[in-house]
């Protein structure tokens, strides 16, 4: 029967993995499954574990004439560093087969949070950059529109993370992202560059897209946690809400000075596909880049970017519609995900999201 110490540290540990975990985006039941492998694996069996948006919580009580222990553990801050994901990932399993103690997790994981990102701030930055170009090749945009593309992204990565230093809430930062793409698109229109405003817009918003706590919300509806999908969606709701607050001021600042710009969706066609498709593979590998993903997954990542991109515009050109076009396409991602993340070690969680951006 293990002491209350032993209890105490085995339960801090694996709420300290699982808020890695979710704050990195992964699904409540991922999270669940790892923090219960953990506690297995350190000798406490039939822990309770609850999972919600903002906290943690785990159980254990050895017998019923026991006191029970329970620890709780906020997530209070959430950043997407693939990095640290991957690394909690290998603990774990390394933990699960017997290959390291509780001590050696602890001071692995300990090394793991404490090191900071893997890539430098400029480095990110240009990521994201990059991550534009790419969009505006898929989209059809030319020369221009990719430069104008990649000064956006690289100056509203700058401008969020200087609203984030100030605590300013994430809203206010998808509406300042939103409100700098439009107004670009409005300055290159009045100034009579040939380029379609619609499509500066769509390269400038992109990188704000609320698309990791889509995804998660989804997930964590289908294995039944409600309380954190809903939650999630709710996110996902107001980012995107930002978004448009931020567009919809762009246009009426616009309107005000004379300057009348229409917004129109993207329509794909099969013309310039091998560029739309070199466009999709570098807006997944940046992504992943930006997202702190190890350098080895970014190659494959790309490629099964490239592959979602050419099912969904089959789809679409055969007449299914853009949603069939779009489930089809994240049912392909996520069967070959599983196989590459697999084979290059990484979670799935890193092919998957990175491929549907």
């Amino acid at each position: 029967m293990p002491d209350s110490l032993d209890v105490n540290l085995t339960l801090d540990l694996a709420l300290r993995i699982g808020e890695v975990l979710l704050s990195s985006g992964a699904g409540a039941a991922d999270v669940t499954a790892t923090m219960l492998s953990v506690t297995s694996a350190c000798g406490l069996r039939n822990c309770e574990v609850d999972v919600t948006f903002t906290s943690l919580s785990l159980g254990y009580q050895g017998s019923p004439d026991e006191l029970a222990q329970t620890k709780i553990r906020s997530v209070r801050h959430r950043t997407t560093d693939y990095s640290n994901l991957t690394a909690a990932d290998h603990l774990v399993r390394a933990l699960v087969h017997g290959e390291i103690d509780r001590d050696e997790a602890r001071n692995r994981l300990v090394s793991i949070t404490s090191s900071g990102h893997r890539y430098p701030r400029w480095a990110v930055t240009l990521g994201w950059g990059t991550m534009a170009v790419g969009a505006s090749l898929f989209l059809g945009g030319d020369w221009i529109v990719a430069v104008i593309a990649f000064m956006m992204a690289v100056t509203t990565d700058i401008m969020q993370r200087a609203m984030s230093r100030r605590r300013l809430p994430a809203f206010y930062q998808q509406v300042a992202g939103g409100l700098l793409a439009t107004l670009v698109a409005v300055a290159v229109f009045a100034a009579d560059v040939p380029v379609n405003p619609s499509l500066v817009v769509t390269v400038g918003i992109i990188m704000l897209l609320a698309g990791i706590a889509f995804v998660g919300a989804v997930q964590d509806a289908l294995t039944g946690f409600y309380v954190t999908s809903g939650a999630r969606g709710l996110e996902a709701l107001l980012l995107t809400g930002g978004i448009a607050a931020g567009v919809s001021g762009g246009l009426a600042v616009a309107a005000k000075f004379g300057v009348d710009i229409a917004l129109n969706p993207f329509s794909a066609t099969w013309h310039g596909l091998p560029i739309a498709l070199v466009g999709s593979a570098m807006t997944a590998a940046a992504f992943a880049f930006a997202s702190y993903a190890p350098l080895r997954a970014l190659a494959p990542i790309a490629l099964v970017g490239m592959l979602g991109q050419l099912c969904y515009r089959f789809m679409v050109l055969e007449g299914f519609g853009y949603a069939w076009a779009s489930a089809v396409a994240a049912v392909v991602i996520g069967v070959v995900a599983y196989s590459v993340a697999g084979r290059f070690e990484v979670p799935s969680l890193v092919v998957v999201v990175a491929s549907i951006t």
